[in-house]
């Protein structure tokens, strides 16, 4: 049985627990549905002084080849020059500038992302879900982010247009993430 602890002291480092974490995205197919699917090969570290966490410092990497939507066909899609174009741009970075207070969970993480090649910053929402020694020994921490994006935004400006009137592929994408980290 895991117990909650208080917060640390002092600078620490956070190793993400890649097997207790997801980072996923939605996106409308035809404007009538949306399609969901995540990625399954995934780093991040957080650098944080508990006096100052305003000041802490993330990097995630996100391999482009690992997507997963359920459907082998439009993985490979989404893997070509057409999409993210895994061959000439395998990975999908975030560095964390700053967190503010606010947005819709218990703080803000103002940071750049970089797809593609092109790098916007962007602002996800957080909530901390609390902190647990494990049986191990360590310590850990939970958080669930939000946020969303233009996806043309990126340079990911694949679409055709349908007869009827709209799209295939929406641009806004909505991220999620449930993510796990150990301190090291």
């Amino acid at each position: 049985m895991t117990t909650a602890i208080a917060p640390s002291t002092g600078t620490a480092t956070w190793n993400l627990d890649a097997s207790h974490s997801e980072i996923s995205f939605k996106v409308k197919h035809l404007m009538i549905s949306t399609t969901r699917g995540h990625f399954s090969d995934i780093k991040a570290t957080v650098v944080v002084d508990e006096a100052k966490p305003q000041d802490a410092k993330v990097e995630a990497t996100i391999a482009t080849a690992s997507i997963d939507t359920g459907a082998e066909q439009r993985d490979a899609h989404l893997r070509s020059p057409d999409f993210f174009d895994a061959e000439n741009h395998p990975t999908i970075t975030f560095t964390g500038k700053r967190l503010e207070k606010g947005g819709s969970g218990d703080f803000r993480l103002v940071g750049d992302l970089t797809i593609r090649g092109v790098t916007r910053e962007v602002a996800l929402d957080v909530t901390d879900e609390g902190r647990v020694q494990d049986p191990w020994g360590g310590t850990r921490a939970g958080f669930s982010i939000t946020g969303k994006i233009n996806r043309a935004d990126f340079g990911l400006t694949w679409n055709a247009a349908l007869e009827a009137g709209g799209v295939v592929v929406g641009d806004e994408v909505k991220l999620e993430a449930q993510v796990e980290f150990v301190k090291a």
